[in-house]
């Protein structure tokens, strides 16, 4: 009896990793922009904000308060949106794409993700995915009133997150870190 209790209390819950968000992006301007609001409104179901350019980039024709991107923030059934957007890039990832707290990768077509069928209006486009991760208490540091220090420990490091999502995921993991 004394063991269980021993083994509960050594498993720290404000150490436990989940995830906090995901968010999709997509990137263009005038009428690819458009297609990409359509895409991340097929995928999710929702409105996605549109980004504004604040630099002007003369090579690219951007100038300031064109709008240049959408994204859109998923809090809600974000495991089953990973391991769909997982399985489109065959639940590889390269371990550069992983920074502290997050990881991002590319999906080259929307139609790989599974579930989803080509749409003539969007064609042929892809997106950026960025998942976040948090532990307990990352508020603390967040809020605007009794703001408090958030330590070191309580970052993600990248080997905890290959550990994640290898047992969570079964996600491989290749290259030079």
């Amino acid at each position: 009896m004394n063991e269980i209790k021993t083994k509960e209390l050594k498993e720290n819950v404000m150490r436990k990793i989940r995830i906090e968000k995901i968010v999709l992006s997509v990137g263009g301007t005038g009428d690819e922009l458009e297609k990409g609001v359509k895409l991340l409104k097929l995928l999710t179901g929702k409105t996605p904000a549109k980004m504004k350019s604040r630099k002007r980039i003369p090579t690219l024709k951007v100038r300031p308060g064109l709008e240049v991107g959408a994204v859109i923030t998923i809090r809600k059934n974000t495991i089953e949106m990973l391991k769909r957007m997982l399985e489109a890039i065959d639940n590889k990832l390269k371990r550069r794409q992983i920074s502290e707290n997050n990881f991002s990768f590319g999906v080259a077509e929307y139609i790989e993700i599974p579930g989803v069928e080509y749409d003539r209006s969007i064609g042929i486009k892809g997106l950026d995915i960025t998942v976040v991760f948090q532990r307990a208490g990352r508020r603390v540091k967040l809020k605007k009133i009794k703001r408090g220090k958030f330590s070191k420990r309580q970052r993600i490091s990248k080997v905890e997150i290959i550990k994640f999502m290898e047992e969570n995921f079964q996600t491989e993991f290749f290259g030079k870190a």
